[in-house]
């Protein structure tokens, strides 16, 4: 039998699902090695017997606490897609503030009607084999990971920093142009797009594992900036982090 997939949304903009049905070809390949059972986005159909499942979304709510732990209990693997799975990503910009606050300025005279708890990702709920980081998921790193699992054989993400991938493309460094990049301590596997095309890295894929902090530290030191410029900018997408520790 075909290995049974499920995707689920949780808080999020569910633009990494989206990044899925934006295959053509590729999906067709993939359907023709798979069977999809539950993924609100692109089907009615709702199938309970999936046993590998992908989350997009971070958790912030306790009924999606429940609903995590329901699928971790069907699927035999869990994979968290996108920077809102993997790390929280910009929603727990809501857990450096009161969640009451949080609730009366979304909803107004309304709040009493809502509930919120501290983001988090889904990892700090339940167990996960796998993250694909990235906001959104690099769709081509998804189809790295589906062929690895079909074939059985490991999925790694890139170890070594953004800054790799803008020297690979011959792009001028953003602290030389005089601004501000989270590059060099984040996690690579994007292409760089984000400085390729004009702008500057956001951190959406989380860490590098043992970041250089010295390097970085004398980076922002050259060019006028301290510690504080840079977590102020990595809480965007990585604001657990902060928080959690």
């Amino acid at each position: 039998m075909k290995p049974r997939l499920g995707f689920f949304d949780f808080t999020g903009c569910e633009g990494c699902q989206l990044e899925v049905i934006n295959f053509e070809i590729e999906l067709v390949e993939l359907l023709e090695l798979v069977d999809i059972v539950n993924f609100r986005e692109a089907m009615t159909e709702k199938g309970e017997d999936y046993e590998i499942a992908f989350i997009d979304g971070a958790i912030t709510t306790e009924s999606d606490i429940s609903r995590i732990k329901e699928i971790r209990e069907q699927a035999k693997i869990v994979v968290a897609m996108g920077a809102c799975a993997s790390l929280g990503g910009v929603n727990c910009l809501k857990n450096f503030r009161p969640m009451e606050e949080n609730l009366k300025i979304v909803y107004g005279d309304c709040a009493g009607y809502y509930n919120t708890i501290p983001a988090r990702p889904v990892s700090a709920v339940v167990p996960v084999e796998y993250e694909l980081p990235g906001c959104p998921m690099n769709r081509y790193e998804f189809l790295k990971l589906a062929k690895a699992l079909l074939l059985g054989k490991k999925f790694e993400l890139p170890n070594y920093p953004v800054c790799v991938e803008c020297k690979m493309v011959g792009n001028v460094c953003v602290f030389d142009k005089g601004g501000f990049c989270l590059g060099p301590v984040t996690r690579a596997g994007c292409s760089a797009i984000c400085v390729t095309t004009g702008r500057h890295c956001w951190g959406c894929r989380g860490l590098v594992d043992d970041p250089n902090v010295n390097s970085e530290k004398e980076i922002l030191q050259k060019h006028g900036l301290t510690v504080d410029d840079i977590l102020n900018q990595f809480r965007i997408f990585n604001g657990y982090l902060e928080v959690s520790k």
